[in-house]
Parts: structure tokens; sequence; C-alpha cells
């Protein structure tokens, strides 16, 4: 009879007839309390069911009457990896492992749980091994993909995501698994059509509106763009899972919409654990950045001097990092400036954190936020007593774990200390640091060589492909147009995008080839490359960031639009610590009436060449030892308030 009941309740199960399949097993499990096949599937049941404590109850009780019991080990490791409790996960999926070494939903919840605690080469292998050990096993090999390409192994990624595709084409998250691959091997139009293929299955797949629109974006393809827009704006009001936190930052969404959208990705991702108690008082305060940037990147471009001129009597400074060893001068340098550098590439985050922790870290560093190759679950692991987001992410992070977010009054006004979940830690200038250090290429060039017209204005813009929005463009197309012996100077990083502005262009009635292509050249020669431009032209909502602060040291103005975000205002704050508020804007008239102006003033803009290049040796944006001396006055202040057993508060 129990038996009957049994493959009556798994019957109803595969029809989605819950209430019935949990009666009849409820009722096997009555009957014959020694089959365990009756617990096991009650219990899954519950799970599915959404009753989570009942399940792990029924799991619970099953173990009383057989310890060993594969099956119910294995539900209960998956349906705690459902509850964020991934250290029992992983011990209840090692029980049930003991007893049946190949069993593939323990080890597809072994490695859940070793990819949630941040192991991902420890769960690389064992999915790997599940794979092998169920071939035709769909969710091993969609699990196989995003552990690598986690570990960017995209390669193999997509060859498991794509195996994953073969075994479900209608596996909507396996096509956008195949679409993440794409956009980490920078294929960004296929990602689109990867993104778009998921899409058409599953609209409402957590997060994959905001990695289509930012694909498209990538490749400045602008079809729907703006009812893309609209639509995960509407999600995100609504509480969806619509957008990542870092594919709202180029487009027009408010900055209340950024905190709500990254709170509800921290609150899906991530469990915050307690704080370690950090160094013992009186002793040099223990600083420690993190970051995967610490090479030729833009971050440490402007990092590296204020490193360097960290109080070596107040401070420790230790560099954690987990990207490239590129070997280069750069990533010298910054090996040079810290006390200790330790490379974590293959370490798992659990180990890093206990790392962190042994150091007894005061303040721990967060250079990456949410972008590309970040890490916050070290910071959701709890790194040091009081935690710190700096540079790398110009938006809140939405994460409890992390206190503080390093800005100035410009970037965070008072009025929108609302929309970040951080306080805010205000430097006195520009919360972006600067290198006098620089090094600018000695080759010198001319306009000639940089397919420039030696007589024309030069309008540019560096940016990165997907922040130039199509309203952005349009009001270049504008200035082309109002300017005729005007070019536009643009970043060559997506060569996709360059054919799709210059088409662009045509149906604006702008000559394609007055958009002249920058390739990708070293800092050095970009630094150089630079003073050609007669008038760099910011992009909205994101501006620029490090090329902002590299024209501006080169004596090229930058004309911007301040907007409300964090992203929008960089450029603002750089302009305000070079004395320079008349080229920040308020709207796109004001934008459009300053850029034609200074085109057809030469006196005028020679007049601001002039004052920047006096900026270099006088201005708070370059003036790197009273920039560190103000950080660690912040520093400090947040290690006192720690000490004294106050919560963060907004500094100073």
């Amino acid at each position: 009879m129990a038996q009957a009941l049994v493959e009556s309740g798994i019957a109803h199960y595969a029809a989605g007839r819950l209430d019935e399949a949990e009666a009849d097993m409820r009722e096997a499990a009555r009957l014959d309390p020694a089959n365990i096949a009756a617990h096991a599937n009650l219990g899954a049941i519950l799970r599915t069911a959404g009753k989570a404590s009942q399940a792990l109850a029924v799991y619970d009780a099953a173990l009383v009457l057989s310890p060993d019991a594969t099956l119910v080990l294995a539900n209960r490791a998956n349906l705690l990896n459902d509850l964020r409790r991934w250290p029992e996960a992983l011990d209840s999926a090692n029980r049930a492992l003991a007893g049946a070494p190949g069993h593939p939903s323990a080890l597809n919840a072994r490695a859940n749980a070793l990819l949630s605690l941040g192991e991902r080469p420890a769960a690389v292998e064992t999915y790997q091994e599940a794979a092998r050990n169920a071939p035709g096993g769909l969710q091993a090999w969609f699990n196989l993909g995003k552990a690598l390409l986690e570990l960017g192994r995209a390669p193999e990624a997509l060859d498991a995501y794509q195996r994953a595709v073969a075994i479900a084409p209608e596996f909507a998250a396996a096509r956008a698994g195949v679409g993440h691959v794409l956009a980490q091997l920078k294929r960004w139009s296929d990602a689109a059509e990867a993104y778009d293929h998921a899409y058409r299955l599953d609209p409402d797949l957590p997060y994959l509106a905001g990695q289509r629109l930012h694909a498209r974006m990538k490749v400045c393809d602008w079809r729907g763009y703006d009812a893309a827009v609209d639509d995960i704006a509407r999600r995100i009001d609504e509480g969806a899972r619509a957008a990542l936190p870092f594919t709202l930052i180029a487009a027009p969404f408010s900055a209340a919409q950024q905190r709500r959208c990254a709170e509800s990705y921290v609150a899906d991702t991530f469990v915050s654990a307690p704080r370690p108690p950090g160094a013992t008082p009186g002793e040099r305060i223990r600083v420690g950045y993190f970051s995967a940037d610490f090479h030729e990147h833009a971050t440490a471009y402007l990092l590296a001097e204020a490193l360097e001129l960290h109080d070596r009597g107040d401070f420790e400074i230790t560099a954690v990092s987990w990207g490239p060893q590129s070997g280069g001068q750069m990533r010298q340098r910054l090996e040079a400036a810290c006390e200790r550098f330790v490379d974590v590439r293959a370490v798992g985050s659990a180990s890093v954190a206990r790392m962190a922790r042994d150091l007894k870290l005061d303040i721990a560093v967060d250079l990456k936020g949410a972008t590309t190759y970040a890490r916050p679950e070290l910071f959701a692991a709890g790194l040091a007593p009081v935690q710190v987001s700096f540079l790398g992410f110009p938006m809140t992070s939405g994460a409890p774990f992390i206190d503080y977010l390093v800005a100035d009054s410009e970037i965070v006004p008072v009025a929108a200390e609302r929309y970040y979940s951080e306080k805010i830690a205000r430097l006195d200038a520009c919360y972006q640091p600067n290198d006098s250090r620089r090094t600018v290429s000695a080759v010198a060039t001319t306009r000639r060589e940089h397919d420039l017209p030696a007589d024309a204005f030069v309008f540019a813009s560096f940016n990165a492909s997907y922040k130039i929005t199509p309203q952005t463009f349009a009001l270049w197309m504008e200035l082309l147009r109002r300017v005729p012996d005007a070019v536009l100077w643009l970043l060559d990083d997506e060569p996709l995008a360059l054919s799709n502005l210059r088409a662009a262009a045509h149906a604006s009635l702008v000559d394609p080839r007055r958009l002249v292509p920058a390739p990708f050249r070293s800092h050095a020669e970009q630094l150089e490359r630079l003073a050609h431009a007669d008038l760099l032209l910011d992009t909205f909502p994101c501006g620029a960031h490090t090329t902002a602060s590299d024209a501006l040291w080169a004596g090229v103005p930058i004309l911007t639009r301040r907007g409300e975000t964090f992203a929008s205002r960089v450029a603002a704050s750089l302009l305000m610590a070079v004395d320079m508020p008349e080229l920040i804007c308020e709207s796109e008239a004001h934008y459009r009436m300053m850029a034609i102006r200074l085109a057809g003033d030469p006196g005028l803009l020679a007049g601001l060449r002039l004052r920047l290049a006096a900026a270099r040796h006088s201005a708070p944006l370059f003036n790197t030892r009273a920039y560190v001396d103000n950080l660690e006055k912040l520093y400090r202040a947040m290690h006192r308030r720690r000490l004294a057993g106050l919560t963060p508060d907004h500094l100073p």
C-alpha cells in the first residue's frame, strides 16, 4: 500500500499536482516510516511547493531513521543550498557521496555549495565529475558552464553551456549562459543574439533584460533601446530582478532605481557573515586593498601614487590581487608600493577571507564593486571590521556588508545620500586620486598620423562605446551639422560599434567619414595623442572617469553634463577640482550651446588650455600628497568610530 502511494505521489508531482502529491507521500511515510523513498520524495515536493522548513524537518526526521540515506542527504543538501546555508549543504552532500561516490544529485549539490562559498576550482572539478557520471544530465553541464565562466575559462564554459543547450534547446538559462560567455569573449553582437534567444524563451529570467540591453549598447545597436529601458525601469520599480547593477550605469535609470536594483541583487546573491575584530588598538591601521586590476588598468593608473604615498608610520598597506600577473612596469610599481602584495588568483574565496582575517585588517577596501571579475563574496564573508567601496564602481553597492563609499560633495551631495546604502566618506576636493608620475610617450605624433585633418576642430570622446546613448549621439551629430569643419574622434574599442555609429551618422545627414576612429593604444601613447583634441565631449548619463583625468592633465578641456547619479557627476567633480565649473552643463541645451561656443571661439579655448597647464602644478585634482593625507584622515575617522563602538556615519 505504501509503495503504491509513493508511485501515485510521484505521478502527481510530475503532473504539477503538488497538493495531491504531498498527501500521498505523507500517507506513505505514515504507513511505512522506514520507506526512505517516501521521505525523500515528500521533502522534494515540499521544497518545490516553497515549504522549505517543512521539507528540512522531513529530511532530518528521515536521517534519524537512516543516517546514511544517500537520496535524503543529497536532497537535503540541495535544499540547504536554496536556504544559503552553504557549509551545511556541503557537509550533507559530502555525507551522501561517502556512501555513493558518483551520485549525480549529491555531486551537483556539493559543487553548488562550493561555488557559493567561492571555492571555484573545487566546484569545477565536482561539476566535471557530475557530468562524467551523468553525461546527459542538464544541470551538471549548465552549472559547470557557470563555474568555468567565473574562473575566466571562457572556451570551456562555452562548450559546457552548448552541451546544456543541446540537451534542452528550450532551456532559457543555458541560452543566456552562452550569451554570458560570448560577452566575456567580447563577441558582443553574438552575445546579444544569444540573449535575444533566451529572452524569447523566458523574458522574466533574472537579470537577462539588463544583460541583453548592455550587450547591444556595447556595439551601439540601439534597436528597441527606449522600449528596453522603459521595460527594465518598470520591472525594477516593481521589485523584479531585471538587471545586474553594472548594466544600469550607462542608461538613463534614476539613482533610486540604481539603489533598488543593487539591493535586490545583493539580497538575492549574498549572505553577510560576522566581521572579525581587526588589529590590536594602538598598532598601525591595517588597510587592505582588494582588486583584480593591479596591472595596466585604469584603476591602477589612478591609484598607484596614492599607494606609494601612504604614511607607513600610521598605516600598514596590503594589496590582494586576483587579476592577471602581467609582470609589466605598473604591476612592479604596485607591488613595490605595498608592504604586502598577495596574489590569490588560484585561491578560493573562503580561503582568501580566512587569510584576510589572519592579517587582522582594520579596513578592507573594495576597488571592484559589482564590475567584471569582482569578488563581492569576499566582503560578504567579512574581511575586516570596516569595509569600504572606493574608486572602481560608480554607484551604490546596495550591500549591508559595505559600510562606506568614498566620494566628495559634488559626487554625492547631502540631498542625494538617500540613494546610497553606504555612509558617504567625503574627501575635501575630488574623490578620484591622480598620479603625477604618469608616463607620456616620448614619440611625438602629428594629427595626420591619427587621420585627423590638420585644420579641423576636433571634438573627441574616448569613452567606451557602451556609454554612448542614442540621445548623446544625436546631440553630437547636431554639433557636427552646426560646426561644418569639425570631426568627431572616437575610441575604436568595438569595431562593430564604429560601423553602427557611422550608419547612424549617415542617417543623421552627417558624412560618416567625419567620425575618426582612435584605435586602442597604451596609456602612455594615449596621453600623448590626447593633445591633438580640441575639446572632449563627455557622455551622459555615464561619463568619463580616468579618461577625464587624463585629458585635464594633458591640458584638454572636457565638456560634461551633470546628472543625478554618481557616474554622471565624475567629470563635474574633476572640473570643480581644477576650478573650471563653467564646463559643467545642467541640461542638453546648455551642453549644445557651450560646445558650439567653444568650437567657434579659439581665444576662449586657448585660455582654458592655459589654465589647465597651470592647474597641473596647483590644482587640488593633481595634488596627490594632499589627497592621500585627506584619505588617511577618513580612514582614521572610520577606525576611531569602530574602536569607540560607534556605527558608521557620514564623514566628515
